[in-house]
């Protein structure tokens, strides 16, 4: 399918943008929750710190990956780019049909009921308050991505500063603030188990993920290849460092125990440096950060979603390009329908999060597994392809980092199980071998009646 000019992205992306796109993205409410669990299952706050630097540099390793096929390929379809040419047209749609049906409306709903839970308690709304917040925000995102990526993009940055002042006021609380308990913090007292140790770190990934969305915006960042590796390891870089401060400062602010026993660590740690109006204040930051992740996911979700369109004929109108406003979207329309569904159907469930945490993370990480292998498998199959930026230690770095996407597969899985909600992820991936043996068989006969 030719395409001209005004029908596919421009690289219209300013590189400091693209930071507070991914950085917007991975720092969600996951920061807010998982130092207190950490803290708890490992019981020592030396190694709880350093499961927070594990998690980093597999992550680190992750996104080096995605630098060298974010450079040697760079396409808006992203992680869907990357299997379609590793991998062929099949696998490649099952990805971008579980994208479309399961990661991206299910990650935008899951932060839309954090969103909804903290301003349900600001505004309630009725029984079903987070679930109408949820709702609306959805909405009123899509229309701001509807008017363009330039205006999602300001909104998107500004965000962003507001969300790592809050995390930053976290910071100084716990280090400059008297500590909260009197009881000296011990490190490195005790070995961890090995079972520690994973459970640990299966918390501190889920919290980094989200850095793999760059490659969505690879194909519309200003400069080129050499630039977006800049991007990648900028981003990464921040948030290692922020992660860190703010895992530190809790437990100087609460100690081990303190913050291994608190619901609420950031709040509290808050609240005993400042102020009751500190703790309220840290309600609105937690909701910023979940409206933060929503509009950079609802970015570079469409983006996948514009790519399945570009290459199914069936499908042209989802790959349909407004050059005016920089967005596609058709595929962003498409993808709050999903959503707001998916809000839905967390109604019907105890903890809407909890829900959609269940229905996204074994298809996430599954798919995420088979593009770390991508790497490995385009270095043999496409290897006079020029690339800008080669992994370091290949191919212990992709070997390592498809290590940890396969664990946390299996992980994912068994936890869903124990939950019984495994079901709803594998209806949705199994309805995808429906639609591609349908999308096969109308492009057969279209092309016998050409």
């Amino acid at each position: 399918m030719a395409l001209s000019d005004a029908s596919h992205p421009q690289r219209v992306l300013q590189p400091v943008a693209a930071v507070a796109l991914i950085v917007g993205i991975v720092v969600g409410a996951g920061i807010f929750k998982t130092p207190s669990l950490v803290a708890g299952i490992s019981g020592d706050a030396g190694w709880a710190l350093v499961l927070w630097l594990g998690g980093a540099l597999i992550s680190v390793a992750g996104a080096l990956c995605y630098a060298e096929l974010c450079t040697a390929y760079p396409h808006a379809g992203g992680d869907y780019h990357f299997l379609h040419r590793a991998f062929g047209r099949n696998l490649s749609f099952m990805y971008a049909w579980a994208r479309a049906t399961v990661i991206n409306p299910g990650s935008i709903a899951l932060l839309a009921f954090v969103f909804g839970d903290y301003m349900g308690t600001v505004l309630p709304m009725g029984p079903y308050s987070s679930a109408v917040w949820a709702l609306g925000i959805v909405l009123a995102l899509t229309v701001i991505n509807w008017l363009g990526l330039q205006a999602s993009l300001r909104l998107q940055t500004a965000l962003t500063t507001v969300e790592v002042a809050g995390l930053l006021a976290v910071v100084a609380a716990g280090l400059w603030a008297e500590p909260a308990t009197a009881q000296p913090i011990t490190w490195f007292a005790q070995a961890l188990a090995p079972a520690q140790w994973g459970l640990c770190l299966v918390f501190v990934l889920l919290t980094f993920g989200g850095w793999n969305e760059s490659a969505y915006v690879s194909a519309e960042v200003r400069g080129g290849p050499r630039v977006m590796v800049g991007v990648i390891v900028s981003s990464m870089a921040v948030l290692t460092l922020l992660y860190f401060l703010v895992n530190f400062a809790l437990l100087q602010g609460l100690g081990l125990e303190g913050l291994s026993q608190s619901k609420t660590a950031a709040a509290d740690l808050l609240d005993h440096a400042f102020g009751p109006w500190a703790q309220k204040a840290l309600s609105l930051f937690v909701a910023i950060a979940a409206l933060t992740s929503i509009n950079a996911t609802m970015v570079v979700g469409a983006r996948s979603n514009y790519a399945l369109g570009r290459d199914w004929l069936v499908l042209q109108r989802l790959g349909s390009w407004s050059a005016e406003n920089a967005s596609p979207r058709a595929a962003l329309a498409v993808q709050a329908l999903m959503a707001c569904g998916l809000v839905l159907l967390g109604t019907q469930e105890a903890d809407g999060f909890a829900a959609m945490v269940e229905f996204t993370a074994p298809v996430f990480w599954s798919f995420l597994f088979l593009v770390s292998m991508a790497v490995i498998w385009m270095r043999q199959k496409d290897a006079q392809a020029e690339r800008p930026f080669r992994v370091p230690l290949y191919p212990f770095l992709p070997l390592v980092f498809g290590a940890a996407c396969a664990w946390l597969t299996w992980s994912s899985i068994t936890y869903a199980i124990s939950r019984q909600a495994i079901d709803v992820s594998l209806w949705l991936v199994a309805s995808g071998l429906v639609a591609l043996l349908v999308l096969r068989w109308r492009e057969g006969a279209a092309s016998r009646l050409s």
